[in-house]
């Protein structure tokens, strides 16, 4: 690195300083989850921050340096809500790493600015409670018999259909609240799939629906995912010829 190089900062690395006042990083992280969740990312800042909290801007920056750090910090607080992962073992890492999923789901359904975010956060600035999540889903992956570098994969694809199919669905849930109707009368006036019925004619509920498009999906990256190893699920990883 040339000598006259700043160092590369993370809000994960940098001390908190002393409380001087009444304002903790822990208030400003949930403040900027609350407005966040209401208003989405791009009502952000730390103008608007400051007067949710009742509290200047520079009261903030004793915290944070700028509105990125902020979002780093929110993202990690709502991994946060996520179980921590169960033990891992051979014979149950499919149940395991489909909970873990699930909770994923769920989370970003919770917080629907919270997908887009996920792909801005570099490695670099991943903070502890990701750490735990990632962590728990590469022990269940070495735990079924994929070797170091390849659970990596392993946990790197089940991770981006999660992410990417509950941030479609999270915008998909955004436009339908914005329109002021529930799913199923905006589904009956618009969707190609409207009114979309079960076996036997009846009108199924789109929660479920969604729900089991997702199971469907997930199942079927598991399925993948396990053909890489011997018979059962157990076992070593068979070639792939690369």
């Amino acid at each position: 690195m040339p000598h006259d190089a700043k160092p590369i900062t993370s809000v994960w690395t940098r001390p908190q300083r002393p409380q001087r006042e009444h304002l903790t990083r822990e208030q400003i992280v949930t403040a900027t989850i609350e407005l966040l969740d209401a208003e989405g990312v791009e009502a952000l800042s730390m103008r608007k921050l400051g007067t949710r909290l009742e509290a200047g801007a520079t009261s903030l920056y004793r915290h944070v340096a700028n509105r990125d750090e902020l979002i780093q910090l929110a993202v990690d607080d709502v991994f946060g809500e996520l179980d921590p992962p169960v033990a891992a073992t051979r014979g149950t890492w499919r149940t395991a790493v489909s909970r873990v999923a699930a909770d994923l789901r769920a989370m970003v359904l919770r917080h629907t600015w919270v997908g887009p975010e996920l792909g801005q956060v570099g490695l670099l600035h991943v903070g502890p409670n990701a750490v735990r999540v990632t962590s728990g889903l590469l022990a269940q992956f070495r735990a079924a018999g994929f070797p170091a570098g390849e659970d990596d994969r392993a946990a790197g694809a089940l991770m981006a259909y999660v992410v990417g199919i509950a941030t479609s669905e999270a915008a998909y849930l955004s436009l339908i609240a914005r329109s002021g109707v529930s799913e199923r009368e905006w589904l009956s006036a618009h969707g190609p799939d409207s009114g979309e019925e079960g076996d036997e004619g009846e009108e199924t509920d789109p929660q479920q629906v969604r729900e089991d498009r997702f199971a469907y999906g997930l199942d079927r990256i598991l399925d993948g995912l396990a053909a890489r190893l011997a018979p059962g699920g157990d076992g070593d990883p068979r070639p792939t010829g690369r």
